[in-house]
């Protein structure tokens, strides 16, 4: 009884009080269910995205490595070419070591090869995406400017088979790589200070020249 008297009277908002904290815990309690379910349903999307992402990454790369050692042999005249992924066992981790050998050279080195060497090679590579996938258009700021005169030619031959697909913006002082634009445009300083724009469309040329 003393107890019971220290306790005093029952407040009834505990009953309110405790009514509230059970509809909170029982609230909780479903979104913890929701969060759950969500977190296993986002786990098994992942695992689905990762699996066709290395299928399709695989495929890709395949293609890209029989792609790449092509176009490589076109612009070298020779040679070979290779991709090689650093783990296979992952591929979406991997990265990509590119193994080259031009016609003439034993080391494939990639760093051991000249200035325009490893400018045709980023040139392989490069078009050799654009034979996967072309763009719609391409900008080449001065690539040729390391290249000799047949690197150029064996270049522009290219670029020309792959216009039908893709339109290439070229910035260049080549005059051998001009011979296969249709439009030239060229900007010249007549005053100084005062840049100006000249353009010329060889189409039309050729038809005037007839």
């Amino acid at each position: 009884k003393n107890q019971l008297k220290e306790i005093g009277p029952v407040d009834m908002e505990i009953f309110r009080v405790h009514q509230e904290v059970k509809e909170s815990y029982a609230f909780m309690l479903s979104q913890q269910t929701e969060i759950k379910i969500s977190i296993e349903e986002l786990e098994d999307a992942i695992r689905k995205i990762n699996s066709l992402t290395r299928k399709k990454l695989k495929e890709t790369f395949e293609l890209l490595k029989e792609k790449f050692n092509s176009v490589f042999q076109e612009l070298f005249g020779g040679g070979k070419a290779e991709l090689i992924l650093t783990n296979e066992d992952n591929i979406l981790e991997a990265e990509i070591e590119v193994k080259v050998q031009p016609p003439g050279k034993k080391s494939n080195n990639i760093n051991l090869l000249s200035q325009g060497e490893k400018t045709l090679t980023a040139i392989a590579f490069i078009f050799a995406c654009f034979l996967i996938r072309p763009s719609p258009i391409c900008i080449l700021d001065e690539v040729d400017a390391p290249l000799d005169d047949a690197n150029t030619i064996r270049l522009r031959n290219l670029i020309k088979n792959l216009s039908n697909k893709t339109q290439f913006l070229i910035i260049t002082h080549n005059k051998l790589m001009m011979e296969i634009a249709n439009y030239l445009y060229g900007v010249t300083m007549q005053e100084e200070g005062v840049s100006s724009v000249i353009s010329l469309e060889f189409q039309e040329a050729e038809v005037y020249a007839q």
